[in-house]
């Protein structure tokens, strides 16, 4: 029944038609089906065919964004793991597949499509070249590529070699900063890069030319400093290594290739950075910038694993070697005229840094010794050594015995054989020590005295050992300044008295050389500085500084000063000539004698004023008097300070950049350098050619009751004093005294010279005696700390008389500030006991004056509240 029914369906289905069957109605679907499954696989077919046609490979490594695949997990529905890996996994394929194309290894393709990426990226910042660093858009862009390649690299599907050929065919489109990134993200080394190139004299140009760009870059964009400073310390510390490895161990496995590579590169820059100090660099300019950020380098931390080898040892050595061998042109005439330009003050504050980098690493005792081996076997660069020695003396105390010893060596050496480069290297770094103060090395009249003024010199020893040393100093003549002939005249060498021809043939040279200066040693100024080698001023200028600096002597010991009895003696002619007249210029006398009075008035009882003279310039005051007092007055105080009248400004400047350098005043070499600089602006605040630190004088003499200073004198101790107060709290807010380095003794040491002893201890009579209940703080603190330090120079400085005319006794340094302390009142009671309350913290708490008076046993206590309750604000803790 069904089957006839079916049959009936299916011949009804229409008319003229035949029923089918099912079977044949199935049989036809599968065939529909297998038909469209065929279309399916024939579109797959063309589509692939299609992407294939339009896939560039490029931009798909720069459109993939890793960290975006890792965020998009498709609702956890993804696992996480693998849709982070789904970025490297997609273009892995599509590498493979390019690559079967192609016919070429997967790992080829990679390295060359990675290239190309970088250059596009390198390429993409739209910003004006020369650059080296990459921006933030492009820093991003690299970071995706970089993990895309690192997934290939842990596939096996990139090969290093090739993708470092491919690099080196576009390496002028390359940013350094994008080499520096496949360094840090073990893509590929830079050494491994760097060994890839055959053409090593390109790869040195290029360095060369990025490096100097990344320096000049560095620091122009404060956002980027961080980074650039990054990859300069990564390719010195790699150069390094490389470069200065002992033969031994990892040098023994390096090419060579890579070794002279780094050293040429570090060459360069040096050259390069010599060659700008050469010119007249202006600040902030390019060049500048460029020199100031590679001499950052020679830092230990710049180093990093590599301080625990000797290569950074070397290589500063040899950088040393390099400074002061550069262009050897100058002559031995030309540093004997020309070193007095060559001192710490004048040198290039980029060139003494560099100094005193490369000082970090050696030990005195091995700069000196570096030092003797370069002069001894190379030619140097006499500018360079020379002021390589003055940043030695002023930043390593320990160097300055160490020069005296070289120095010592070098004579004996020159005399025992008659070598002359030795006595050249020794009166040459001598005279450069000198130049840098007596706090630092001693005058180059001392020492000149001391060598050949005895009995014990090393020219005493033969006639041919006389004959070589005024042989030597006659060939000096013709180049050096006046101020060193005037030295060897007025101390001349010892000389037996059959050889005094010697002598004789001599200074009749050197007054010749004189004469023909117009420089006389008769005019010579009684207090001028044999060793500063500055220019010779004029006998009448001079005579004014020499009548303020003896009235100064004279007030403050009450006693003529030697230097003016001796000159009335020996030296007649400045002294009649130029002297007195200078001292005994008219003007409107006060009603009270004054200091220049007094030391008239004594200069005429010991008959060292002619008496017609002395008439004169009495009826001449007279005659002022009675037309003009009042500008008369004025004119002669005028004319007697005019002529060393210097704005403060330059002194104020260079203390308050001491200042800024406390922050760290363990620093030795860093504030002596800003030290010295300090001593030179002084020396011009107080009209000297330069401060003479050895005191003429014996005592000095001040009134405690009504201490007196002029404007000027005030003015330049407040500087002082408020600077040296200033630097102490600052230093102390970063250590304790214990540990603040000898910063302060070296200050205190510039404020002992001869002219401005008296000043400073005057105003500090001032301070604590008549103004100390109104002190703050901070000026109680500095002042004690001052008050310990110029105890501790005791030996060195005279005694001190109180009162005029002076006492029968006179106090020792410590005594002296003793007597200043007045316990009248009950203010000033409390003012001394927050006074000494200071000075005693501060001695207990500076290890240094422990061991001094070995008080070894003695161990401070916590807290000194508890010893004296009275002043708790006192803590150096």
């Amino acid at each position: 029944m069904s089957e006839s029914r079916s049959q009936d369906a299916a011949s009804d289905s229409g008319p003229g038609s035949r029923r089918r069957t099912w079977t044949e109605l199935l049989a036809g679907r599968a065939e529909r089906q297998r038909q469209a499954l065929g279309r399916g696989h024939k579109l797959q077919e063309s589509a692939v065919r299609l992407l294939r046609r339009h896939l560039n490979l490029n931009d798909l490594l720069l459109e993939v964004d890793g960290s975006a695949c890792k965020t998009l997990c498709l609702n956890q529905l993804m696992d996480p793991e693998a849709s982070a890996d789904l970025p490297g996994s997609f273009i892995g394929s599509a590498l493979r597949d390019q690559a079967s194309r192609l016919g070429v290894p997967v790992a080829v393709l990679s390295s060359r499509t990675v290239a190309s990426s970088i250059v596009q990226i390198c390429a993409s910042s739209g910003e004006p070249s020369p650059r080296v660093l990459l921006n933030a858009e492009q820093r991003k862009k690299m970071s995706s590529l970089l993990e895309v390649a690192q997934h290939l690299l842990a596939h096996s599907m990139f090969s290093r070699f090739s993708f470092c050929q491919e690099l080196w065919e576009v390496q002028n489109s390359l940013l350094l900063e994008a080499v520096w990134r496949l360094h840090i993200q073990n893509i590929v080394s830079l050494q491994e890069l760097l060994e890839s190139h055959a053409d090593t004299r390109a790869t040195v140009a290029w360095l060369f030319r990025d490096l100097c760009l990344l320096c000049e870059q560095m620091e122009v964009s404060t956002q980027h400093t961080d980074i650039a400073r990054a990859m300069l310390s990564d390719f010195v510390q790699l150069f390094v290594l490389r470069g200065f490895q002992k033969n031994s161990g990892l040098r023994s496995v390096e090419p060579a290739q890579m070794a002279q590579l780094a050293m040429d590169v570090l060459q360069r820059m040096l050259m390069f950075t010599l060659e700008a100090l050469a010119t007249e660099l202006q600040d902030e300019s390019p060049a500048y910038r460029a020199v100031k950020s590679w001499f950052g380098v020679f830092c230990g931390h710049t180093y990093g694993a590599a301080v625990s080898t000797d290569a950074p040892k070397r290589f500063f050595s040899h950088t040393l070697t390099q400074v002061l061998t550069h262009k050897p042109v100058l002559r031995v005439s030309d540093a004997v005229q020309m070193q007095r330009d060559w001192s710490f003050a004048k040198t290039h504050p980029l060139l003494t840094s560099l100094y005193r980098r490369l000082f970090a690493v050696l030990r005195p005792e091995e700069l000196v010794g570096h030092l003797q081996e370069v002069l001894e076997t190379h030619e140097v660069n006499w500018q360079h050594v020379l002021s390589c020695v003055s940043t030695l003396v002023i930043c390593l105390p320990e160097a300055q015995q160490l020069v005296k010893d070289w120095v010592a060596r070098l004579l004996a050496r020159a005399f025992q054989s008659c070598d002359l480069d030795s006595m050249v290297t020794a009166f040459l770094v001598v005279r450069q020590a000198a130049l840098e103060g007596p706090s630092v090395f001693p005058p180059y009249s001392d020492w000149f005295q001391a060598s050949f003024g005895s009995t014990r010199g090393f020219h005493s020893s033969s006639k041919k050992t006389l004959v070589f040393l005024f042989k030597f100093l006659s060939d000096l003549v013709p180049f050096e300044a006046p101020r060193y002939m005037q030295v060897h005249i007025l101390h001349p060498p010892l000389v037996p008295s059959k050889y005094r021809s010697l002598l004789t043939d001599y200074v009749t040279l050197a007054k010749t050389r004189l004469a023909d200066l117009k420089v006389s040693v008769e005019n010579m100024g009684l207090y001028e500085d044999l060793s500063s080698g500055r220019d010779i001023t004029e006998p009448h200028s001079q005579a004014h500084q020499d009548v303020e600096k003896a009235v100064a002597v004279f007030e403050h010991t009450g006693k003529v000063p030697v230097a003016v009895m001796e000159a009335s003696i020996f030296r007649r002619p400045y002294y009649v000539s130029h002297f007195l007249p200078a001292l005994l210029t008219p003007r409107v006398l006060p009603r009270t004698p004054d200091s220049r009075v007094a030391l008239i008035e004594s200069l005429r009882r010991a008959d060292k004023i002619p008496l017609s003279l002395y008439s004169t310039y009495c009826q001449a005051c007279s005659t002022v008097e009675e037309k003009k007092p009042e500008h008369a007055a004025a004119g002669v105080k005028a004319e007697a300070g005019g002529c060393a009248e210097e704005p403060l400004g330059p002194l104020a400047a260079a203390l308050s950049e001491l200042r800024a350098a406390m922050t760290d005043p363990s620093q030795y070499d860093v504030l002596s350098a800003h030290m010295a600089v300090v001593s030179e602006r002084l020396s011009s605040a107080l009209g000297l050619g330069e401060e003479d630190g050895s005191l003429e004088v014996s005592q000095v003499q001040l009134s405690i009751l009504a201490p007196h200073l002029e404007h000027r004198e005030q003015e330049i101790a407040d500087l002082l004093l408020t600077s040296f107060c200033q630097n102490l709290i600052a230093a102390s807010s970063f250590a304790p005294p214990a540990r603040q380095g000898p910063w302060a003794a070296r200050f205190v040491t510039a404020m002992c010279g001869r002219r401005l002893l008296p000043v400073v201890l005057t105003r500090l009579c001032q301070l604590l005696r008549h103004q100390g209940p109104s002190l703050s703080t901070s000026h109680v603190l500095g002042l004690a700390a001052l008050v310990v330090h110029l105890g501790e120079s005791r030996s060195v400085l005279p005694e001190v008389r109180v009162g005029f005319p002076a006492p029968a006794k006179s106090l020792p340094i410590p005594e002296f500030f003793s007597s200043l302390l007045t316990f009248g009142t009950a203010e000033t009671s409390l003012f001394c006991l927050k006074f000494c309350t200071a000075v005693i913290s501060y001695f207990l708490f500076s290890c240094r004056f422990l061991a001094k008076v070995r008080l070894s046993a003695l161990s401070p206590p916590t807290s000194l509240h508890t010893v004296l309750p009275v002043y708790r604000t006192v803590s150096w803790d």
